[in-house]
Order: C-alpha cells, then sequence, then structure tokens
C-alpha cells in the first residue's frame, strides 16, 4: 500500500526465491556428478611371509654350557709354626708327590726350643729317679716300723710330683721336636702346584699359605648353570664334557655337586660335574663345554617324539622373535593364514640357526622372514623361500 492507496504486488520477493532454487537444484546436480564418479576403496591384500613348515630334527635336543676343567681337590700348603721362609724346593707348575719337601723355615729358634725341652726333660728325669730310690727306702724301712707312716707319705707324695713332671717335660720336649720337624713344609699329596703365595726371606706366620696344591686324580669341569636349564644339573645325572684342546674328544662326565643359592651378580647355579675316565692330557684351566639333555619349558607344548622325549626344531635365527623377554616365533595357523605367536624355549645357537624346543607341532608353518613387520592375528599370504639351503647350519 503506497501512501496514494495503490498496492504494489510482491513481485521482488519471488524473483529472489527462484533463484535461490535454481542454485539450490545446481547444487545437489553438482554433488549427484561428483558422487556418482568415486570408486569404493579396494580391500588390502595380505603381507606376504616366507614361511616353511616346521620338521623335527629327530633328535632329543641338546643344549651346551661352557666349562672349565679344575682339580676336585686344591688345597693350601702352609707351615703350622711361624718363622723366616729360607728356602723353596719347587715353583709354579711342578708336579709333586706324597711326602716331598717343597719349603723350610728358619730353624734356628725352633732348633733351640727344642733343646732346652730336652734340657727339661733330663732334669725331670733325674728328679723322678731320686724320687723313686727315696720311695724304695721308706717303704722298706716302714716295714720294720723305723719310720713313722707319716713319713711314708711325704715321700710317696713326692715321687708323685716327680713323676707328673718328668711327664710334662717329656711332652713339652715331644712338641718342640715337632715343631722342628714343621719347619719343612712337606706335600700332604701329589699333584700340581698351582699357586706361589710367598717369597724367599719372607717372614710367615702359621698357617698362612706358601703354596696351592692341586690333587692328582679326579678332575671337575665347573659350569655355570642358568635357571632354564637347572633341572637337567640334579646330583647323579649325566652330560658329555668336550674339550676344543683335545680335538673335541668327548668325556663322561657326573654332576657332584650344584650350589643351593644362585650367584648374587650372574644369578647362575654354579655345577661340578667329575668325569668319568680322565686321561693324562687334560690340563687344570682347559676350557670345556657341557652337554646336556634340554628339557621342555613349563607351560609349553611340548612335541613327543617315538622314544617320548620332547622334539627339537631348528629354524633360521632371523625366525627368532619374543613375546616380552621370551623367546618366541610366529606360526601362521589353518584355516584363514593368521598369525599365532607362541612361546618357545632355545637350546642350541648355531651360526645361522637355533634349535628350539616347545610351543611348536610338527608340520606347523614357523614364519622364517618378516618377523618384525607383523603383528598378531593378522592374515597373510605364505611366500616359500627361494633358496632353503641358505638357511642351513
Amino acid at each position: 500500500m503506497t501512501p496514494f492507496g495503490r498496492e504494489v504486488p510482491p513481485r521482488a520477493p519471488r524473483r529472489r526465491l527462484g533463484k535461490i532454487a535454481a542454485a539450490a537444484a545446481a547444487g545437489l546436480l553438482i554433488g549427484g556428478l561428483a558422487a556418482c564418479g568415486k570408486k569404493p576403496p579396494l580391500p588390502t591384500a595380505p603381507r606376504p611371509v616366507v614361511a616353511v613348515a616346521a620338521q623335527a630334527d629327530g633328535q632329543m635336543p641338546v643344549a651346551s654350557l661352557p666349562g672349565q676343567i679344575e682339580a676336585r681337590y686344591s688345597t693350601p700348603l702352609s707351615f703350622r709354626v711361624s718363622g723366616k721362609l729360607v728356602e723353596r724346593n719347587v715353583r709354579l707348575g711342578d708336579i709333586v708327590i706324597a711326602g716331598q719337601p717343597v719349603a723350610r723355615l728358619d730353624p734356628s729358634d725352633i732348633a733351640k726350643n727344642a733343646a732346652i725341652a730336652r734340657a727339661q726333660l733330663d732334669a725331670a728325669q733325674h728328679q723322678l729317679d731320686f724320687a723313686k730310690q727315696q720311695l724304695d727306702r721308706d717303704r722298706a724301712q716302714a716295714k720294720e716300723n723305723l719310720i713313722a707312716p707319716a713319713q711314708l707319705e711325704q715321700t710317696e707324695n713326692a715321687y708323685a710330683g716327680a713323676l707328673a713332671q718328668r711327664n710334662q717335660a717329656a711332652q713339652q720336649a715331644a712338641l718342640t721336636g715337632d715343631q722342628l720337624g714343621y719347619a719343612t713344609l712337606k706335600a700332604d699329596h701329589a699333584g700340581v702346584i698351582t699357586a706361589e703365595q710367598a717369597d724367599t726371606g719372607q717372614n710367615v706366620t702359621a698357617g698362612q699359605p706358601i703354596y696351592m696344591l692341586a690333587w692328582s686324580g679326579d678332575v671337575d669341569t665347573i659350569v655355570d648353570v642358568p635357571e632354564s636349564a637347572l633341572a637337567a644339573f640334579a646330583v647323579g645325572q649325566h652330560a658329555t664334557v668336550t674339550l676344543p684342546a683335545l680335538a673335541g674328544k668327548p668325556f663322561n662326565a657326573r654332576v657332584r655337586e650344584v650350589s643351593p643359592a644362585a650367584d648374587p651378580q650372574s644369578r647362575t647355579y654354579r655345577a661340578k660335574l667329575t668325569l668319568e675316565a680322565p686321561t693324562t692330557d687334560i690340563k687344570l684351566g682347559m676350557t670345556a663345554n657341557v652337554a646336556f639333555t634340554q628339557t621342555a619349558p613349563q607351560g609349553a607344548q611340548p612335541q613327543q617324539g617315538s622314544q617320548g622325549a620332547t622334539a627339537a626344531f631348528t629354524v633360521p635365527s632371523t625366525a627368532l622373535f619374543h613375546d616380552g623377554k621370551l623367546p618366541a616365533v610366529w606360526v601362521v595357523k589353518a584355516p584363514g593364514d593368521t598369525l599365532e605367536l607362541r612361546r618357545v624355549q632355545v637350546s642350541r645357537f648355531g651360526e645361522r640357526t637355533v634349535t628350539v624346543v616347545g610351543g611348536i607341532q610338527a608340520g606347523e608353518r614357523i614364519v622364517w622372514q618378516g618377523v618384525h613387520t607383523v603383528t598378531a592375528g593378522e592374515k597373510v599370504r605364505v611366500v616359500q623361500p627361494l633358496h632353503p639351503e641358505d638357511f642351513a647350519s
């Protein structure tokens, strides 16, 4: 309505609505065309991994630990008296026999003490002889009632005192005589000198080690056993010991002793294995390899062989992974070709292979390569190795 009373039709708003509707229709058309141009995403292809069916080695799993050859008995040689060391008759590495003199102290002071003790013994013996003669006279006179009984009692008492003093002097003389013999140090057993711990001219005390003597005879192999292999080293168990210095010649050994507590630093248990038939060419301190039957870890699913023993599987080193801090391998499960992580126990490390026990069944496919690029439950595509002989041990 205008000021003059005339009505004006609303044409301008209708034009704007028409333009808005046309723009919306054009937008829908463009959006539809754009939607028609998109393609659905393609499914991800399974990751290829090199996997091979596991085959048991056909023998009981054997592991080895390093060891060292030592004498079963090793004792220090020391003087039983103090003095100045004036002579040493053997040196490091010398072989000695039982009773052989190996060192000597200056005997001067000990010889003087022995002379004093012998003189005291002579004096005590004279006193005893005099007391015995007096006792014989008094007893004869007492029978004739020529002396009082009290006088006979005094004579008998003097004789008893003289006898005691003579016995004491005899023991003292024997002691100083032994000490004079102690001035010469002798080997208690046949063996080899493994250490020298005192020099000529040195003043030594009683009990101070002069030499270390390793006894001849029984020979032990000392090995530090981890917790995982402790069950194979029970007392009485047998193992095979080889010495690299003797061209790997095997020796049978028996576990004689196992430490009841672990070493606080290495957390290993020291075991001693006695060689059943040692030879003369075995030298103390030689390095040794102790081979023993490895048991399957607790909680693992061991594969039983024809002999009822836990089977071992040799796989490339590249197949070894970890589950936390424990060794593991990837297994391709069928059907579906999905991955599962299995814990295993390593019984032997080769140059390019490892021998594992527990957790694996014969025929299961083990991932040989690509273990660090996959995850549990992932679907994979199995690829055979081009050159399997490259993984041979």
